[in-house]
C-alpha cells in the first residue's frame, strides 16, 4: 500500500482555495477598515485617509468594498480582478520608484495582494462562496449551448 498524496490532498481543494479566499479577503478588507475608519490602529501613523483623497481613499474604498465581496463570495471573480489590479497599481506608483525589488521597496504585500487576488480571480471563490446560492442549476445532459439558447 503506497502513499499518495493527490488522494489525499485533491478532494480537500475546493476548501483550501475557500479559506485561502477567506483569509486573503479577510486581511486585505482589515486594511481598508484601518485607513478608512481608523480601526485596527488606523493608517500608519494613525488616523484615517482624508476622505476623497487621491489614490489613498480610494484604494482604501477599494480594500474594504472588494475585500469584503471576495470574503463572501460574491462577485468573487470581478472583486478579486479590481482587487489585484489596485495592488498593481499600489506597487507600480508607489513602491517600483524607490528600488526595484520588494524587499528593498516595501512593496510585498502589494505584490502578494495582487498575486493572491489573480490567483482567486482565475481559480474562482471554491467552497463556501454566498455567491453560489444565486447562480442558476445547470442543465444536465444538455450541453452548455443548449442550456444558454434556453435561458
Amino acid at each position: 500500500m503506497s502513499f499518495e498524496p493527490r488522494t489525499v490532498l485533491d478532494p480537500a481543494k475546493p476548501h483550501a482555495l475557500a479559506l485561502f479566499r477567506i483569509v486573503t479577503a479577510l486581511l486585505f478588507s482589515c486594511h481598508g477598515a484601518a485607513s478608512l475608519f481608523g480601526v485596527l490602529g488606523g493608517t500608519r501613523g494613525g488616523g484615517t485617509v482624508p476622505v476623497g483623497q487621491w489614490p489613498g481613499w480610494w484604494a482604501a474604498l477599494i480594500q474594504l468594498a472588494g475585500g469584503v465581496l471576495v470574503l463572501l463570495g460574491l462577485g468573487t471573480r470581478p472583486a478579486a480582478l479590481v482587487c489585484s489590479g489596485s495592488m498593481a497599481y499600489a506597487y507600480f506608483s508607489v513602491h517600483q520608484e524607490k528600488a526595484l525589488w520588494p524587499i528593498q521597496n516595501g512593496g510585498e504585500l502589494a505584490v502578494l495582494f495582487c498575486w493572491a487576488f489573480l490567483a482567486i480571480a482565475v481559480t474562482g471563490p471554491g467552497t463556501l462562496a454566498l455567491g453560489r446560492l444565486f447562480q442558476r442549476p445547470a442543465a444536465h445532459g444538455r450541453g452548455l449551448a443548449a442550456a444558454r439558447n434556453q435561458a
